[in-house]
């Protein structure tokens, strides 16, 4: 990891990483594919309601539960873990594609149940090696990289739905074959472009333009996959123009390789002079530098070298040695470490503010992936039978609240040193609203709410992934980042599982005048209309995130200091966490 690490930030490697990061977070968003293929799940397979809630359940599970990406990403370089996102991508899906393909007929559920896990455990991975590494390369513009991460992470639902449409002909077994090739490819293509680099924590001017450019592209990619799939969807389009919709797609997604393309072409002249006082390495990497001398002024030499070291390195000398040298005077006994240093994971564990702040998520996801998980069947009982179109929607605003969370909540915090869960919190309140929009069923509403949840839903994920940096550091990120990514399956088992798929079965079977056990014995072949489907369920999903809204107000009040510690001069400051 050595080498790696003498990669030079401000260079082209970082930005590299970005854009090869961009294709891995659209490629770690699989999971969001379950629509797509569960009504073949509930029909081929013959499932009822219940049992295809809780392999959703399965799928929130294996994507959010990524405690072992995140302990061994500061043990292993990210092509490695990257690699096994892939080896876990391709054996998962396998065992769906052979289900539902039927090439192996009779699979028992506990198996297709641990097979999605096992596939979509691939998204844990994917990201923890995208999102750890670039936050890390560019540390000073956590917020802005988190956003811009995630918001494309928000699109990859629609790109694989374009795929999906075009290409496999909304074929279930063709899409769950192309994730299990595709993905792992292009894994290998591209994982030894997503390098750790050693950060520049001098103001760069171009950066900002830089981040404005990839965010004015992500942007244009989302307003075209959301009128190209508007278009497939109301006209009947030849194929050539349906595969010209593919190409412009893909070129767009390669907008951020633009950047790196740039700075090779017309290299500024700081970083001529930059490059003429480097010597290179065998690998041809240039060596470390001192830091330019734009820094913060608590930000001298030394702290700032430290501080690189400290979320870079190991935990330093052992604790025989401090103890040791604690008994001989040579150093003063280890202080606990403050809110915005770096925190080892179980430190924070006991640490109010990191459970109020896994409070305030578990309600914005938990609620937010119980509409993804049954989005087939809301869009059904509504009559709305075309899942491509709801799926976008949501898609688009996950993206559009990724994205705009970061940007919004990165503007607030500098300028008013403004704590970015006031973002959750007022994205919280609109839930409440949209979820009695949900259960009043009102005819003409359901695309407007299932783009606007998934705008809320969106902002949960971008304003928790900085917050948390920010609050107990980037030296153990992976591991807190992926703990808070557990309310989503908790969330997905207690109001997916549990209380949306009971109820749905059970609003069935009055309607069809059985008792939920005969409904059990018909499985498939009973579905659920109308708004009483779902209407209790979305009234709990109300009084849930006004429990949210609560945690999330007790949040703000009390790391208001730490925000105005971080940003007290307009732009973050990194705290001497290595000064102990």
């Amino acid at each position: 990891m050595s080498s790696m690490a003498n990669l030079k930030g401000g260079t082209r490697p970082p930005w590299v990483g970005l854009g090869a990061g961009v294709w891995l977070q659209v490629a770690s968003g699989n999971a969001f594919n379950f629509p797509l293929y569960s009504h073949s799940l509930k029909s081929v397979l013959g499932f009822n309601q219940h049992q295809l809630t809780m392999l959703g359940v399965a799928n929130d599970i294996g994507e959010n539960v990524g405690l072992l990406p995140g302990f061994v990403i500061n043990k292993f370089p990210p092509w490695a873990i990257l690699l096994i996102g892939a080896l876990t991508c391709f054996s998962g899906y396998g065992v769906l594609y052979l289900a539902v393909s039927r090439t192996v007929e009779s699979l028992p559920y506990w198996l297709l149940w641990l097979a999605l896990c096992i596939a979509t455990n691939s998204s844990a991975w994917l990201s923890t090696a995208i999102l750890v590494t670039n936050m890390r390369n560019f540390p000073l513009s956590r917020g802005t990289v988190a956003g811009i991460l995630k918001g494309y992470g928000g699109l990859s639902a629609a790109v694989f739905t374009e795929i999906y449409s075009v290409l496999l002909r909304h074929s279930s077994s063709k899409l769950l074959a192309f994730l299990c090739i595709g993905i792992p490819l292009l894994c290998i293509t591209l994982m030894y472009f997503v390098r750790a680099c050693t950060p520049a924590l001098g103001e760069d001017a171009s950066e900002h333009s830089h981040f404005l450019f990839i965010q004015a592209a992500s942007i244009v990619l989302g307003l075209y996959l959301l009128t190209t799939t508007i278009l497939g969807d109301v006209l009947s389009l030849a194929p050539p123009i349906s595969f010209s919709f593919i190409v412009i797609m893909i070129l767009l997604l390669m907008a951020p390789l633009a950047i790196p393309v740039k700075m090779t072409l017309f290299r500024s002249v700081t970083n001529k002079s930059r490059t003429s006082n480097q010597s290179a390495t065998s690998s041809g990497c240039p060596i470390n530098e001192n830091v330019d001398e734009k820094t913060e002024p608590l930000l001298t030499h030394v702290s700032s070298a430290t501080h690189v070291g400290s979320f870079r390195d190991s935990d330093g000398p052992s604790e025989i040695d401090l103890l040791l040298a604690e008994g001989e005077g040579a150093v003063k006994k280890k202080r606990r470490p403050k809110r915005g240093e770096d925190f080892k994971f179980f430190e924070a564990l006991v640490k109010a503010d990191f459970w109020l702040l896994f409070l305030v998520y578990f309600v914005g996801v938990g609620t937010g992936v119980t509409v993804l998980n049954n989005l087939a069947q809301i869009g059904i009982a509504q009559g709305v039978h075309d899942t491509t179109i709801l799926l976008s929607l949501f898609s688009f605003g996950n993206f559009a609240g990724r994205l705009g969370g970061g940007v919004v909540s990165e503007h607030f915090v500098r300028t008013k040193t403004m704590p970015r869960t006031v973002w959750m919190t007022w994205t919280q309140v609109a839930m409440i609203a949209i979820y009695l929009l949900f259960a009043s069923a009102i005819d003409g509403t359901l695309y407007a709410a299932i783009a606007l949840l998934g705008f809320c839903y969106g902002v949960q994920f971008s304003i928790m992934v900085p917050t948390v940096s920010e609050l107990f550091g980037l030296k153990h990120f992976g591991i807190f980042y992926n703990f808070m990514l557990m309310g989503n399956p908790i969330g997905a088992f207690l109001f997916s599982g549990l209380l949306a798929g009971y109820i749905y079965d059970n609003e069935a079977a009055k309607q069809h005048g059985l008792t939920l056990h005969g409904l059990m014995l018909l499985k498939s072949s009973v579905s659920c209309l109308g708004p009483n489907c779902f209407r209790l369920t979305f009234l709990v999903l109300a009084g849930v995130c006004g429990f949210g809204v609560i945690m999330s107000i007790i949040l703000t009040i009390r790391i208001k200091p730490v925000y105005e510690m971080l940003y007290s001069g307009g732009s973050f400051r990194l705290p001497n966490s290595s000064r102990h």
